[in-house]
Formats: structure tokens, sequence, C-alpha cells
């Protein structure tokens, strides 16, 4: 039996509910998922400010997940916030679902868009892009004007509008793959996939998929140099008990 811990690094139970739904149906049968969510930090993470402030409550989930006896780990928001602290912090793999979604966007074609919430969030996927090595297959960022949280149980005009995004990305792009940019996306992807005849990545699957994958491999985020476990030391203020 594998344990995964699904974190979603917001605050909104709603949204946790929802992609630990979507995680559970995504993994294996003998898979435990855990679905969790912060006690503290921003109710969406939309923002740098958002997404610096959330990463404290998803390391505490990391923190909690590994005296749990949890193996793997899942971000679950699309900036992959924290996930070089988590690495350092867990002893199992962390993957995040941008990193995920790209990854296996390049195995299903040459090319790839990603459709995303707010245009102020372009910028973030355009950086992770770039990082994760896909500058080139990345063919565009298109936003869909929504908040985050309008896509826990959306409304039928939502998802209108994130479906006509995705039309438009393919029709601008002529890409070969649909990445979806949040994961409160992650339930319209099959319906996505059938109405733009293009196969539609949902991170929250794909990291699933693939933290089970490295587990069933044996294999663990490497502790020999930068993912090591951070020196001792004191932390102060609202970060008391946080040191190691």
């Amino acid at each position: 039996m594998t344990r995964i811990r699904v974190i979603n690094p917001n605050t909104s139970q709603g949204m946790t509910d929802t992609i630990g739904r979507h995680a559970r149906a995504a993994a294996a049968p003998s898979t435990v998922v855990t679905a969790t969510g912060p006690a503290m930090g921003p109710e969406s993470i939309e923002s740098h400010y958002d997404e610096a402030l959330a990463v404290p409550g998803l390391l505490a989930e990391i923190a909690a997940g590994e005296a749990a006896g949890d193996e793997g780990y899942v971000i679950a928001c699309f900036g992959d916030p924290g996930l070089d602290a988590a690495r350092e912090l867990a002893a199992g793999p962390v993957v995040g679902i941008a990193e995920a979604a790209m990854h296996t966007a390049v195995l299903l074609g040459r090319s790839f868009s990603v459709v995303t919430t707010l245009p102020r969030t372009a910028g973030r996927a355009w950086d992770l892009a770039r990082r994760y090595g896909f500058a080139d297959a990345c063919r565009g960022v298109h936003a869909c004007d929504i908040p985050v949280l309008d896509l826990d149980d959306p409304a039928p005009v939502t998802v209108r509008t994130v479906t006509e995004a995705c039309a438009a990305a393919v029709a601008e792009d002529d890409c070969d793959v649909l990445v979806l940019g949040c994961a409160g996306m992650a339930p319209l992807a099959p319906a996505l996939t059938h109405a733009t005849a293009t196969p539609v990545v949902d991170g929250v699957g794909a990291a699933v998929k693939l933290v089970e994958s490295l587990l069933s491999l044996g294999l663990r985020t490497s502790k020999r140099g930068e993912y090591a476990t951070p020196p001792p030391k004191k932390y102060s203020g609202l970060l008391d008990g946080f040191g190691l």
C-alpha cells in the first residue's frame, strides 16, 4: 500500500475536497491518498504575495505527513509554491502539479499551451516552463480571467469561459496539447479534451501518477546536496516551531 499526501496550499476546504476526489480517482486502488490543506495562509493563491505566505502552511503539512508516515507528496497549486523547500523536508518524492503537467504534455506532443486563471499569473507559468526546460515547447499561456475560487463547483458560465479559452489556445497557438493552469480545473479535463479534440493534461492526476511511479521504482529525492535536510537553527516570532 502506497501513501501519498496531496496538499492544497490554500485554505479553501471546498477546493481541498475537490482536489482530493480527483486525486483519488487518478490513483491506483492500492494507493491511499490523503488530501489536506494548511491551517494558515491565503484562501486562494493568485499573486506572488499569496504564494509566499502559503509556503509556511504548506511546509507544516509536509512535516505532518512525515510524522504520519506518508511516502510521497503532491503540491496541488500550479505555481508549485515551496517545491524546493518541501523536497528538503520530505524523505520521499515531492512533485508539483505544473511540473508534472508540463512533463506529461511533452510526452504527448511536441508543443503545449497553458490555460490559467487570472492574467497576473501568466508570468509565473512562463517562469516554470523555462525552469523545467520547456520554454521552446510552450507555445502560449492564456488566462480566462476567472478567480481561483470560482472554479470550486463552477457555474455553467465559468465552464463555458474555460472551454472557450482552451479552444482559442488551440486555434491561436496550433499546439498539440493543453495544460490546465489551476488545480481547481482538474475535474474539467475530460470534457475539455472532448470539446477541443486535443489532449488536456490536469496536473493533479499527472502528479499523483508520477509520485506513484517514483515510489514503485524505489526512487526518493536525493539528499546528497541541495535537497539535504536543512541545518538546524532557531526560528523566531510567528515561525517559532519551524526550526528543525
